[in-house]
């Protein structure tokens, strides 16, 4: 009697392990979808990896590739590691500026004054933020582009990552614009996709 209640234990535990390992793709499909207005769910990401010599002729000093709907930063460095981060987005497709550009400065706990448009929507921000200031939205780093107004910075509101939140720029975690930071050189190739 021991010996059949231990092998139903084993069973049991392997049935629920085997179970707990079958991707949830799988149980899925599994979902009733005869049941009107029920959506049977998958979990798959659309998040896609780039090609950098599918954008760029050569690395260079390296490559940022930003892709805004996926909300990703890829960045190659010039011996070709590659790396991928998490961002933010501009709030709407007027806001958003997509193609070429490259990275013309680097400031460490940059100051922050919004652009004349920001203010024009925003008449009741302030004039000017300085750097280190916990409401200063371009966070502890910034990679100034060279397009004016633009910028792939940090944030200290880490819910805007992820999301469309920005007034045009990149944002990424504080930590990870860090990273960034100390691998980009001046001269980096940059495109907006």
């Amino acid at each position: 009697m021991t010996g059949n209640r231990k092998l139903g234990r084993r069973r049991a535990l392997t049935g629920i392990a085997s179970f707990l390992a079958t991707p949830s793709i799988l149980r899925a499909q599994d979902a009733p979808s005869n049941i009107p207005g029920s959506v049977v769910q998958r979990n798959i990401s659309s998040f896609a990896l780039h090609e950098w010599r599918d954008h760029f002729d050569t690395l260079g000093k390296g490559i940022l590739l930003s892709d805004t709907i996926t909300r990703t930063l890829q960045h190659w460095t010039a011996d070709g590691e590659m790396r991928i981060y998490p961002t933010s987005v501009p709030l709407t497709e007027e806001l958003t500026r997509r193609g070429y550009t490259e990275v013309v400065e680097k400031r460490k706990n940059p100051g922050w004054a919004p652009t004349p448009s920001m203010r024009e929507r925003n008449p009741d921000w302030p004039a000017y933020v300085k750097g280190g200031d916990p409401i200063n939205p371009l966070g502890t780093r910034a990679l100034y582009l060279s397009w004016q107004y633009y910028r792939i910075h940090g944030t200290q509101d880490t819910r805007k990552i992820g999301r469309r939140s920005s007034n045009g720029c990149i944002g990424l975690y504080n930590e990870k614009i860090e990273e960034v930071y100390d691998r980009v050189p001046i001269g980096t190739q940059v495109k907006l996709i």
